[in-house]
C-alpha cells in the first residue's frame, strides 16, 4: 500500500510542506514520486515518520533526529524502547491526575488531605536509591535539603538552566564539533560548574571530582535515561568525550 502526501499529512497531523522539507533534508524520502510530481509513501516510510514525530515530541532537533535514526537501525527495538518510556510517563501522569482529583474531592467535602495522596506521582526522588548506593545517604540528604530550601522561582530557574545546558550539548553535538575543541571544553567547564553547585555530591570535593565527572560521563552513555537528555546515545557519546577530556586536562 502507499499513500499520497496529502493523505499522510492529514492522518499524521502535519503538513505537506513539512513532509517536503523532511524529503529535502534527507530525513524522510517518499517511496516514489509520481508522474504528476506528487510524493507517495509506503509502510516503511510511514514507520519512519512515526519515529520522527515521536522524537520531535521529545524536543529533539531535526539534525539530532537524523543522527538517532542513522544509529538506531533496529526499528522494532527502538519503538519498543519508546513504548516503554511512554507507558512509564502515562503511569506517572495517571497518578498525578488521581492525586489532584483526590485533593479536589477533599477540598469540596472538607475532608482530610494526606501527604501520601496529595503527592502521588510527583516523584522528584526517582534517583534516590541510585545516588545513595553510589555516593552515600549523606550525599542524597544534603542535595535534597538544598533543593527543598529553594523557592519555587529558584527551582524553576535552576531547571531552566539545566534544560539550556542540555540543549547546548545537543546542538553542539549535532553541529559535528570536536569534543576536544575549545567550544566543547567550555561547555564541559560549565557542566562541571553546574555539578559542583549541588551540595553533598563528590563534585564539591576536589579530591574526588575527577573520578565523579568521568563516572557520570560513562553513565550518560550507559543509561538510556541519561542519554535521552542529550538527544540519545550519539549525543551522550559526544558529552562523554568532552567531559573525559576536560577531567583529564583540568581536574
Amino acid at each position: 500500500m502507499e499513500w499520497s502526501i496529502q493523505d499522510v499529512a492529514r492522518t499524521a497531523g502535519t503538513t505537506s510542506r513539512t513532509l517536503r522539507h523532511y524529503d529535502d533534508i534527507g530525513l524522510l524520502t517518499p517511496a516514489r514520486i509520481g508522474s504528476n510530481g506528487y510524493r507517495y509513501y509506503d509502510q516503511e516510510s510511514m514507520v519512519r515518520l512515526q519515529r520522527i514525530l515521536l522524537l520531535r515530541e521529545l524536543g529533539l532537533s531535526l539534525p539530532v533526529i537524523a543522527e538517532v535514526l542513522s544509529r538506531q537501525t533496529d526499528t522494532e527495538s527502538a519503538l519498543r524502547t519508546h513504548v516503554g518510556w511512554l507507558r512509564d510517563e502515562q503511569s506517572r501522569l495517571d497518578r498525578q491526575i488521581g492525586s489532584i482529583e483526590r485533593t479536589l474531592t477533599a477540598m469540596q467535602h472538607e475532608g482530610a488531605l494526606t501527604m501520601e495522596t496529595m503527592f502521588d506521582g510527583f516523584d522528584h526522588t526517582e534517583y534516590r536509591e541510585e545516588v545513595e548506593r553510589r555516593w552515600g545517604a549523606d550525599a542524597y540528604a544534603s542535595s535534597a535539603t538544598w533543593w527543598e530550601s529553594k523557592t519555587e522561582a529558584e527551582q524553576a530557574e535552576w531547571q531552566q538552566a539545566l534544560r539550556s545546558l542540555n540543549q547546548d550539548w545537543i546542538d553542539l553535538a549535532a553541529s559535528g564539533a570536536d569534543p576536544h575543541a575549545a567550544e566543547a571544553q567550555a561547555l564541559a567547564a560549565r557542566h562541571v560548574a553546574w555539578l559542583s553547585a549541588v551540595p553533598g555530591t563528590p563534585a564539591t570535593d576536589p579530591a574526588s571530582r575527577r573520578a565523579y565527572v568521568t563516572g557520570l560521563a560513562a553513565m550518560y552513555v550507559a543509561d538510556p535515561r541519561f542519554a535521552a537528555n542529550y538527544g540519545g546515545e550519539a549525543g551522550a557519546v559526544f558529552v562523554r568525550a568532552a567531559l573525559e577530556r576536560y577531567a583529564e586536562t583540568r581536574l
